[in-house]
């Protein structure tokens, strides 16, 4: 069964955010999600972009009141 994974980088600016999730991408199995919360807006574009060219799964990008909430897949 797939996991979930929180990151709350909430008050860390760019390239710390990306940095955290690529550092937790290496510890979860292929299918588990990790969470980030980011109150960098630069996070939702650079971790998308970032998370196709390496060929994970995009699950989504919301923003919330403080904060942008991306939740990406380990696909391989």
């Amino acid at each position: 069964m797939a996991e979930r994974r929180r990151i709350d980088a909430r008050g860390a600016f760019c390239p710390g955010p990306l940095m955290e999730l690529i550092a937790a991408l290496k510890l979860v199995s292929v299918g588990d999600e990790i969470e980030v919360l980011s109150s960098d807006k630069g996070s939702a574009k650079d971790i998308p972009e970032w998370v196709n060219k390496v060929h994970h799964d995009m699950v989504g990008v919301t923003q919330e009141s403080d904060c942008w909430r991306i939740v990406v897949r380990k696909a391989k």
